[in-house]
């Protein structure tokens, strides 16, 4: 019997153990919800932030926080969805069309993705479901890609990797390197170089749950970061500075969570998007989003 040979570095995830949500701020919750649950087929959390203030919408086991208030575009980063079925968007994407008529809304067939832009700007790309690239998901938030000056990249990973612990690797893209960060099974953030990079949005940030909590922010301290204190579960840090010059190389706000905040592994609601009065099945109201 032959013995398999396992890399088993494949498996290892590092510190950075989950993308939680992406947060943008919205003018009007009534185009986000024809958007995100509507056309992107996505489910409002029924149980938090449930008034006008603010609304949390489901992908997987992951959010996009949705606080009211004036738009926060982002042009240089872009949010990797999975979906079950892209057929099944394009033809949800289609049906609001109408309703999103003069806003920044836009869909495009791309190479291997459907690229979606929202009412305000901020852009997406949907991805069927692919073992090899996204694991077991068939609907979550896969990754976060931004564009990052030219020679940036590389620093960035030692940032991650020495700074947060996280696993970081470096990649060729188009215009220079990319540096891709694991933030748990199926989940990046992509640093991608451009040679024209757009301008940070510091009104927008990510949240990542940690399982070494106090090392990253012990070394932060050191490294001269800017800490916002939140609660004993939770602190912010937007510098991203290279560990071995002291260089600030680009700037995301982080809202950075220990694995014993009580809002880890919350199970998340998440529909499945074909239900319908018209042939409607009974008991499948709530959607798998594991493959």
């Amino acid at each position: 019997m032959t013995e398999v040979a396992f890399d088993r570095t494949n498996e290892d995830l590092g510190n950075l153990v989950e993308l939680g949500h992406v947060n943008y701020r919205i003018p009007d919750q009534g185009l986000a919800t024809t958007f995100y649950v509507s056309g992107l087929g996505l489910t409002r959390d029924p149980f938090m932030m449930t008034g006008t203030s603010n609304m949390w919408v489901n992908i997987g086991n992951s959010q996009f926080h949705l606080p009211t208030g004036p738009a926060v575009v982002a042009p240089g980063i872009v949010t990797g969805l999975v979906v079950p079925d892209l057929d099944a968007l394009r033809a949800r994407l289609s049906k609001i069309a109408k309703d999103l008529a003069g806003t920044a809304f836009s869909v495009s067939d791309a190479d291997g993705f459907v690229a979606v832009t929202c009412p305000w700007g901020n852009r997406l790309r949907c991805h069927a479901p692919d073992p090899v690239r996204f694991g077991s998901v068939r609907l979550g938030m896969a990754y976060v890609d931004l564009e990052v000056p030219r020679g940036t990249a590389n620093g960035i990973a030692r940032f991650y990797r020495e700074i947060i612990g996280a696993r970081a690797k470096l990649e060729e893209g188009r215009d220079g390197a990319i540096a891709r960060i694991t933030c748990g099974p199926g989940q990046s953030l992509l640093f991608t170089e451009k040679l024209s990079p757009a301008d940070p949005c510091p009104q927008h940030h990510i949240q990542i749950y940690l399982a070494d909590f106090s090392g990253p922010y012990d070394r932060l301290k050191k490294l001269g970061c800017t800490i916002r204190e939140s609660s004993r579960h939770q602190y912010s840090f937007a510098q991203l500075r290279d560990p071995a010059t002291g260089a600030d190389l680009f700037g995301l706000d982080h809202e950075t969570r220990s694995m014993t905040h009580p809002m880890f592994g919350r199970a998340l609601i998440n529909r499945d998007a074909l239900q319908g009065i018209g042939g409607y099945k009974a008991g499948r109201d709530q959607f798998d989003w594991h493959l």
